[in-house]
């Protein structure tokens, strides 16, 4: 008796292209997802060091997470300040943080929590380099 030829698919074939097809969904997931610039390579600020001498710290960046207290100044030309609440309770402190006008694009809300990526220029005046909201 004469054996008849299979017309179904191979199982194995079956699960790898359901492996291939996994496989693309998250990679696509991992290239189109948008993630904020990660500042991770920054080292965060002792507060007390700013608060102490700001001027000392001039020339280094530095990660400031905290809650947007109060938008102070604004112009095209030169920008924004920023006050920022560092810490909770008791132990918080406010700072201003200039925002450059290159990076006025970004939304800044009050009484959101956002890490700002800093720069102390000359006077210990911290100017972002780069913001994500938290």
């Amino acid at each position: 008796m004469a054996r008849r030829a299979s017309s179904s698919l191979h199982p194995g074939l079956i699960i790898g292209i359901i492996a291939l097809v996994v496989v693309l969904i998250f990679a696509g997931k991992s290239f189109f997802a948008k993630k904020p610039v990660s500042f991770g390579d920054t080292a965060k600020l002792d507060i007390q060091d700013f608060l102490q001498n700001g001027n000392s710290l001039r020339g280094n960046e530095y990660v400031v997470e905290g809650k947007v207290d109060e938008r102070l100044r604004w112009t095209s030309a030169s920008g924004q300040v920023v006050s920022v609440q560092v810490g909770s309770g008791e132990d918080s402190e406010f700072i201003g943080i200039e925002i450059p006008p290159d990076l006025g694009k970004t939304n800044i809300d009050i009484e959101q929590r956002y890490a700002f990526r800093v720069k102390f220029r000359q006077g210990g005046i911290p100017v972002a380099t780069g913001i994500n909201r938290l």
